[in-house]
C-alpha cells in the first residue's frame, strides 16, 4: 500500500448520503485511494495504521460544491441590468458581451477570471455555457483543466431569433459543434464537452435535430433552459403550436434525457412536464438568485423532488449575481419559505440539510459518483476553518456548518480537493 496512492484526512466530516440527512463524524477519518473514498471512520482501522494522515484538527471537511448552470462569458456582467426581465436583459447586456468572445485574447483574459473565482468559492464541479465561438470555448476548457477543476463546457448554438452579431447558420453551427466535440471529447480527464442549444426560441428544428444526433454520436450530455419566464413560455408555444408544452419540444428532438440532460430554471412546468422529467431523469438546475433578479418566479423544488426529478443548485451567472453556492443555498431556502407561505400545499420549506444535499450530491450525481464521502465516490472536498465565525457558546458540527453557509465566505475555505488532488489557486 503506497503512501502516494492512499491517504487519510482527519477532521469533522460532514456529508449527506441521503436527501436531508447529515452524516457527521466528529474527529473522523476519510481514507482515499486513487482519488476515491475507501471509507469514513471514527477510528482509523488497523489496516491503515501506517497511513499518512493529513490532520485538519477542528476544521470541517465537506464535499466540494457543484454548480449545474453557469454562463462563463457573462461573468463580467455580474450585478448589471438586474432591474430588467429576461429578454430585455439578454438584449441589453448578455448578447453584446458574448459577441466579444470571437476575440480569443479577450476570451482568455475574461475566462481566467472565471476559473479563479470558481476555485476561490469552492466550486469543484461546474456545468458551463460558453458562447457560439468554438475556439474561445476550447480555451475555457483548457483553463479549467489547468486549474484542476472538473466541468462540462458547452459551445452555444443559435441559428434563429438572435442578434446578427451572434447568429449562426444551421450548417455552420453543426459543423463547428462537431469539430468542437472531436477536439475535446477525449482531451481532458475531468473537463468534458456538453451539447448546448441555448433554448428553443434560438434553435431551429433542423439545428435541434442535428444536435441530438451529435449528442448520441459522441455520447455527450445536453444542457439548456426550460420555462424560465412566462413570456418565454408563451413564445415557445407560438413557435411550436404542434407541441403540448415547452418540454415536449426538446423531447420530440430527443434532447430531453435521451442523453444525460440538465435544464436550468424550470419554474412554470405543467404536471405533464414534471412527469416527463422524472421519467427521463432530466436534471433541474435551480437558480434562485437569477429567478429573483430577473423577476422570473419561484421554482416548485419540493414538488419536483417529490415527483422524482433530480435537482441540483446553480449560480446562473450572471442572471445570478453571486458565484458562491452557499449564497445560492441561502436564496433557495428563502424562496422555498415564500413558496410555502404562498401555498402550503407546495410542501414544507427546504431545510439546510436538504439544500446541502442539493449543493453536493444532488448536483454531483450529474457527474457520476460525486458529492458525497460514500465508498467509491470521487474525493471532491473542501476544508472549512470556521474559527473566525465562532461565538462564546459551544456549537454542534451541524450548527457550525449552517453558520458557515449563511455568514461564511471564501476566506473560510482553506483547502480544496478534486478527485483526490489538492488544487491550489490558479496561476495564469
Amino acid at each position: 500500500m503506497s503512501a502516494v496512492d492512499v491517504k487519510a484526512y482527519k477532521g469533522h466530516v460532514v456529508f449527506t448520503p441521503q436527501f436531508g440527512r447529515y452524516e457527521i463524524i466528529e474527529n473522523g477519518y476519510i481514507v482515499v485511494e486513487g482519488g476515491k473514498v475507501k471509507g469514513v471512520y471514527q477510528d482509523l482501522p488497523a489496516a491503515y495504521a501506517n497511513l499518512e494522515v493529513i490532520d485538519y484538527g477542528d476544521k470541517l471537511i465537506i464535499p466540494g460544491f457543484v454548480d449545474l448552470h453557469f454562463h462563463a462569458p457573462q461573468f463580467v456582467n455580474r450585478g448589471l441590468g438586474l432591474d430588467k426581465e429576461l429578454i430585455p436583459w439578454l438584449e441589453t447586456y448578455t448578447f453584446p458581451e458574448e459577441s466579444k468572445y470571437k476575440d480569443l485574447a479577450y476570451a482568455k483574459k475574461a475566462y481566467q477570471n472565471v476559473v479563479r473565482e470558481l476555485w476561490k468559492q469552492g466550486t469543484t464541479r461546474c456545468v458551463l455555457f460558453a458562447t457560439i465561438h468554438k475556439d474561445a470555448t476550447i480555451k475555457l476548457m483548457e483553463l479549467l483543466d489547468k486549474a484542476g477543476l472538473a466541468a462540462y463546457v458547452g459551445k452555444v448554438n443559435m441559428d434563429r431569433n438572435a442578434p446578427d452579431i451572434l447568429i449562426e447558420t444551421t450548417e455552420d453551427s453543426l459543423r463547428d459543434t462537431e469539430e468542437f466535440l472531436k477536439e475535446t471529447v477525449d482531451k481532458y480527464e475531468k473537463v468534458k464537452p456538453i451539447i448546448t442549444p441555448r433554448f428553443v426560441p434560438t434553435c431551429s428544428p433542423e439545428l435541434m435535430r442535428g444536435l441530438s444526433e451529435l449528442a448520441r454520436k459522441y455520447n455527450v450530455p445536453i444542457q439548456s433552459h426550460l420555462s424560465e419566464n412566462r413570456s418565454e413560455v408563451a413564445w415557445v408555444k407560438e413557435l411550436h403550436p404542434e407541441c403540448p408544452n415547452y418540454a415536449s419540444v426538446y423531447e420530440q428532438f430527443q434532447l430531453f434525457g435521451q442523453q444525460p440532460t440538465v435544464m436550468a430554471h424550470c419554474i412554470y412546468l405543467t404536471d405533464e412536464e414534471i412527469e416527463l422529467m422524472a421519467r427521463n431523469k432530466v436534471y433541474v438546475a435551480h437558480s434562485p438568485h437569477s429567478n429573483n433578479n430577473l423577476s422570473s418566479g419561484i421554482s416548485p423544488i419540493r414538488k419536483l423532488i417529490k415527483a422524482g426529478v433530480p435537482v441540483g443548485l446553480a449560480s446562473d451567472i450572471s442572471g445570478g449575481h453571486d458565484v458562491s453556492i452557499p449564497s445560492v443555498m441561502v436564496a433557495a431556502a428563502q424562496v422555498s419559505k415564500l413558496k410555502w407561505v404562498e401555498d402550503s400545499a407546495n410542501g414544507d420549506p427546504l431545510s439546510t440539510a436538504e439544500l446541502f444535499y442539493l449543493a453536493t450530491k444532488g448536483g454531483g450525481s450529474f457527474f457520476g459518483k460525486v458529492g458525497s464521502f460514500e465508498e467509491g465516490y470521487e474525493f471532491d472536498a473542501l476544508v472549512i476553518d470556521d474559527s473566525s465565525l465562532a461565538d462564546v457558546n459551544p456549537r454542534t458540527i451541524e450548527e457550525r456548518l449552517q453558520r458557515f453557509i449563511y455568514i461564511g465566505d471564501d476566506r473560510n475555505i482553506v483547502a480544496r480537493y478534486v478527485a483526490g488532488k489538492k488544487i491550489e489557486e490558479p496561476q495564469f
